[in-house]
């Protein structure tokens, strides 16, 4: 398990938003009901995405939205 790490600056802010914004459209809810599920019902935002920032920054938004359509179901997280 990745150790928890806080976002550092604009980029990693965005990512995190674009990621957020991108699953919530991905699977037809709100953006916050996302957010809360990354941050509240998991860590996978301070603990995958942030983390992981450098390596999936660089993929295709298809990548990266199926990347975290997987975390969340081997976490068993639900939005």
């Amino acid at each position: 398990m990745m150790p928890d790490e806080k976002i550092k600056n604009s980029s990693e802010l965005e990512f995190a938003v674009f990621c957020i914004e991108n699953v919530a459209a991905k699977l037809g809810v709100d953006a916050e009901r996302v957010y809360e599920a990354f941050t509240q019902n998991s860590n996978i935002l301070h603990d995958y995405i942030v983390p992981e920032y450098e390596v999936l920054h660089t993929q295709s938004r298809e990548y990266i939205i199926d990347d975290l359509l997987d975390v969340m179901e081997e976490r068993g997280v639900k939005v």
